[in-house]
């Protein structure tokens, strides 16, 4: 049942980045816009209830299958592709360094956050 709360809150804050949205029509996805008022409801509230833990824990087992609509569809696309395949990589190249080199960095900051606090 717990899950099912889980569940709840993601598909509340899912139609809650929908509805901002279509109300100020932004060229966001609403699950992205949901995705960001989520974490800062979460970093508000300075806690993860075990609900919500539960139902994550249970996309993430499932996370490849979000990225398959994107594959699905380069591929269909691929001849429009055709005469900018050095731009494309050049983008995935940038794009995936600059993830990581985020991730590292916040991943940084969180740890030296929370060292600070145990001492």
């Amino acid at each position: 049942m717990s899950m099912l709360r889980g569940f709840l809150v993601l598909v509340l804050f899912f139609i809650l980045g929908e509805s901002i949205r279509v109300l100020f029509a932004l060229p966001v996805s609403g699950g992205v816009l949901g995705m960001v008022v989520i974490t800062f409801t979460l970093m508000v509230k300075g806690s993860v209830s075990d609900e919500l833990a539960s139902a994550s824990q249970g996309l993430i087992s499932v996370l490849v299958l979000l990225i398959m609509p994107g594959v699905v569809g380069v591929f269909f696309m691929a001849d429009q592709f055709s005469g900018q395949w050095l731009a494309v990589a050049a983008a995935l190249l940038v794009g995936t360094f600059l993830s990581v080199l985020t991730t590292l960095l916040l991943m940084k900051l969180v740890t030296a956050g929370g060292d600070g606090d145990r001492e």
